[in-house]
């Protein structure tokens, strides 16, 4: 009976979850349904908000023209440039900031004023020291998403269950045992967690470093657009990166169910 109970509740569950999904992407059909209708009507100004259709016709375009995918490899190679070496980075600099309290209380308030200053505006700068090129790109989406990463996985560390810390100090166990086999361990949700917002993050600062310094990159498809008033063009680049920045998040979650945290 409890085993019978058990599955009813699973397939309860599943069920659930698949309505779901299914409202997601009716809710998305939908609107753009609302949104072809609206433009085929005349009520609103397909050259000004552009429409599915549309859109669908010039992805089309920049596909048998070749040009789509070498600006969307160019996108994703700096995204994941930046994100590998700022997660990286996030996290040694947070394991130092753990292993080093005094660290910590000094470059913490350095940290919150970084965080809050609008990162772009460093872009200028940015060109200037390490040149018009992916590099300044790369070190855009880095100070963007780094500061968050290093904040929200040292809280993560400094969280961490003391009972359990306590019990291997009484076997005598050294700082990078604890940090090995307990903190890490113990903060695998919120590394992955902080890998979701980073993702994202890093999308945001290889767009924004591409709209300053760049000749190739959806950001750069998407200022050109702008710059000759092609509508359509930059509906295109944004619907493009919605698809991009949801199977970069679709990806992360996998792993994290892959690794059971």
């Amino acid at each position: 009976m409890k085993y019978s109970n058990q599955t009813l509740y699973l397939k309860t569950m599943k069920r659930k979850s698949f309505l779901i999904k299914l409202t997601r992407i009716l809710i998305v059909f939908f609107l753009l349904f609302i949104w072809e209708l609206l433009t085929r009507k005349g009520i609103i100004n397909s050259f000004i908000y552009s429409s599915p259709s549309k859109i669908y016709l010039t992805i089309k375009k920049l596909c048998i023209e070749g040009n789509l995918f070498s600006h969307i490899f160019t996108t994703l190679y700096e995204v994941l440039i930046s994100f590998l070496l700022g997660g990286i980075l996030g996290i040694l600099i947070a394991v130092i900031f753990y292993e080093y309290p005094t660290f910590s209380k000094i470059f913490e308030p350095f940290l919150v004023i970084l965080n809050a200053l609008p990162k772009v505006a460093l872009g200028p700068l940015l060109i200037i020291w390490v040149g018009a090129n992916y590099k300044s790109i790369i070190l855009m989406a880095i100070l963007i998403s780094i500061i968050v990463s290093i904040q929200s996985i040292s809280i993560g560390f400094k969280s961490t269950n003391t009972n359990r810390i306590k019990l291997l100090k009484s076997f005598k166990a050294t700082d990078k045992d604890i940090l090995k086999y307990v903190v890490i361990p113990s903060n695998y949700k919120i590394i992955i967690n902080s890998c979701k917002i980073n993702i994202g993050l890093c999308l945001i600062g290889v767009i924004m470093g591409e709209f300053l310094t760049s000749k190739a990159g959806l950001g750069y498809l998407i200022l050109y657009g702008s710059q000759v008033f092609n509508l359509n063009l930059v509906m295109s680049g944004i619907i493009i990166l919605l698809i991009i920045s949801v199977m970069l998040y679709k990806i992360i979650t996998t792993i994290e169910k892959y690794l059971d945290v």
